[in-house]
């Protein structure tokens, strides 16, 4: 009996034991022509996040909430602009960060690249929390020119170039 009931309760620690926490970020990239824009939305983990900026900035920070620190956008901004980078027709692209939202778990950054009149080719390179996670995986996906693409970056290739003749 004894047997029985020690064999019942193991069942689930060991159906749990494989069990792994995934890191994963997703960006949106698209291109609004009328307004001469690449608009980029990044949602990723808040707790993920917020682990990175402290190890980088400050080990107090608090993401959210009635406590979140008051140099966030500071450090997400510059954080993002490092890690997240734009080649638009072979010229390094400059990121403006405009600011987050929190939406239970996840934090959307949002970016923006003015004065965008034409793309003939477009490269991104997303390499966000790969210095904290070694398991990260960041998907891009695009719309620019009425065309969408998708990729899933990692640390061991986190960049692509898209051309549109």
């Amino acid at each position: 009996m004894l047997r029985t009931i020690i064999f019942f309760m193991l069942i689930p620690l060991l159906a749990f034991a494989g069990i792994h926490k995934y890191y994963i970020s997703v960006t949106q990239i698209n291109y609004i022509q009328d307004k001469q824009a690449v608009q980029i939305t990044s949602r990723i983990f808040i707790d993920d996040f917020e682990r990175l900026l402290r190890e980088r900035y400050d080990d107090s920070l608090v993401l959210g909430g009635d406590n979140e620190s008051k140099n966030v956008d500071l450090y997400m901004g510059r954080y993002l602009k490092e890690k997240l980078k734009i080649k638009i027709n072979s010229k390094a692209s400059q990121l403006v960060f405009l600011g987050k939202e929190y939406d239970a778990d996840i934090v959307r950054c949002y970016l923006e690249i003015d004065n965008v009149k034409t793309i003939e080719t477009f490269e991104v390179s997303n390499s966000l929390l790969f210095d904290v996670f070694e398991d990260q995986q960041n998907i891009v996906k695009t719309k620019i020119n009425d065309k969408q693409k998708s990729f899933i970056f990692y640390p061991q290739k986190a960049s692509a170039v898209l051309k549109f003749n």
